[in-house]
């Protein structure tokens, strides 16, 4: 007897189904950079029909996405054909104010409440289903934080997938006011050479100083 087995988008639509008809899915992008805002990204499937499947057939968690950043580009498209979606960010300013998982709950909420305007047609109940190992605290809407969630879900991977995409762009469009970080390779992230680059001529503005005491203090003992 032959024995079926799903795909990878079944999967991840099933498990989304198991939580109920009506889903967000919300994840961030930019906890563990030195520079830049964190980023989240909630989205919605009004439906799962067969023609969404075959348009989101590829999407998975957006870190599988790293040695293929132009199909990770082109998902994030062919997701937005499909799902109503909101992206927002939480600021350096915000990120140094509430340290970077308050931040990245902000953030999620952010893109939540405002995905909530979008759908006012819905009358079921809508469950938000967050990636990692938090909910957003005192946010009276249903919710349930997932562990890897981006690998379980399809509207987290979708989500996981927008934010990804939107903060690389932004990234790259900051390296252009300073190019000597080369964020627009490394997206902010503490590679040797944006360390590199600390060390040389310092910090700017869309740096988050209080990731930066480890460096700064390796400089310090370097000039002493």
């Amino acid at each position: 007897m032959k024995i079926y087995r799903k795909s990878r988008i079944e999967e991840l639509v099933d498990f989304d189904k198991r939580h109920g008809n009506f889903i967000i899915g919300t994840d961030e992008a930019g906890r563990g950079p030195l520079a830049g805002p964190v980023v989240a990204s909630a989205v919605f499937f009004p439906e799962f029909n067969d023609e969404v499947l075959e348009t989101i057939k590829f999407i998975d968690d957006s870190k599988k996405f790293s040695s293929n950043p132009k199909l990770r580009k082109e998902l994030a498209e062919q997701i937005k054909k499909v799902v109503k979606y909101s992206i927002f960010e939480c600021s350096v300013e915000e990120i140094e104010k509430y340290n970077i998982l308050h931040a990245s709950l902000l953030a999620m909420k952010k893109a939540c409440d405002d995905l909530f305007y979008q759908i006012t047609d819905v009358s079921e109940e809508i469950t938000i289903l967050i990636d990692g190992n938090f909910i957003i605290s005192g946010y009276k809407k249903p919710q349930k934080a997932v562990k890897k969630g981006d690998s379980m879900s399809a509207s987290i991977a979708a989500a996981s997938i927008l934010a990804k995409v939107y903060r690389d762009e932004l990234m790259a469009e900051l390296s252009k006011e300073f190019p000597v970080y080369e964020w627009h390779k490394n997206k902010g992230y503490p590679t040797a050479a944006h360390i590199e680059a600390i060390k040389t001529y310092g910090s700017c503005k869309w740096h988050r100083k209080t990731f930066l005491w480890k460096i700064i203090s390796e400089q310090k003992k370097i000039n002493i």
